[in-house]
């Protein structure tokens, strides 16, 4: 993998206890043992298994992340709101809203309660996971060599859900890019990889988890080398591994929804 250009984020602070980006990157980096060379095909074989190892853990962090979102919407919105939105046929849902005798009246209340759980979970325990997810993990990777918390990744999980799940305005790309990247992180901290080996499987976790969610192996496999830049530029190298990882990941995910894409467009009429 090429070496980073710097990113925008010099001298942003990540709120709560004090800590930067790169205090977080000394605090690793002292603490980390030296990494020993590996042999390029060795590393090579290395990276790919590692690559379908976190497509599988991707795909079932995906499905907890979707059962955890229904099972906040459910409870928030369902039973004290009185209220079910639409949703996709392709993930159980109707395309038709269900309105409680309540009427609209409490969905503000749900919404409300439940982006004052999530934000009290945030703050409190991962001030870095604060926001949509992404930006979170485009510091890492420009900033602390791609490390990210261990506990990042499953407060992100749940503060999303109930973000999510409750009404709140947002969406499951950027919240399951930083879980994925999360996860990929961890994996490698634990290995004792270097920087580059971090950045490395945060990009294979992230893709994973995208394509998990979105059934979309390519697009995310692309999304998650070219997100780290804001113009043209992209981290071309980890792409046989992060499209490796998405297909995986796509492909476990299947066997518990299934393969086919979340949006079907009927068949033109013959002869239009």
């Amino acid at each position: 993998m090429r070496r980073s250009r710097p990113g925008p984020f010099r001298g942003r602070a990540a709120r709560g206890n004090g800590n930067t980006f790169d205090d977080m990157a000394r605090k690793r980096h002292s603490r980390s043992e030296p990494a020993q060379a590996i042999p390029r095909q060795p590393r090579e074989a290395r990276l790919l298994a590692e690559a379908v190892l976190l497509g599988v853990v991707g795909a079932l962090a995906a499905q907890v992340f979707m059962w955890a979102l229904h099972f906040c919407s459910h409870v928030s919105r369902t039973r004290l709101a009185g209220y079910t939105p639409p949703g996709l046929p392709g993930e159980g849902g109707a395309l038709v809203e269900r309105v409680g005798p309540h009427w609209l009246w409490l969905v503000p209340v749900a919404t409300t309660l439940g982006g004052l759980i999530s934000g009290w979970i945030v703050y409190t325990w991962a001030p870095e996971a604060e926001g949509h997810g992404t930006d979170t993990a485009v510091k890492a990777f420009h900033r602390t060599g791609g490390f990210i918390r261990s506990r990042v990744a499953p407060l992100k999980l749940i503060a999303s859900a109930i973000t999510i799940g409750s009404g709140g305005s947002a969406g499951r790309e950027r919240p399951t890019a930083l879980i994925g990247a999360g996860i990929g992180s961890t994996y490698a901290t634990w290995e004792h990889r270097p920087d580059e080996g971090l950045r490395l499987l945060g990009l294979m976790g992230m893709a994973a988890g995208l394509s998990a969610i979105f059934r979309s192996p390519i697009g995310t496999a692309f999304f998650a080398i070219e997100v780290l830049y804001g113009g043209m530029d992209l981290e071309a190298s980890p792409l046989v591994y992060t499209m490796l990882a998405s297909i995986v990941a796509y492909a476990i995910n299947g066997l518990f929804v299934s393969w086919e894409p979340l949006f079907s467009f009927p068949a033109a009429p013959v002869g239009v």
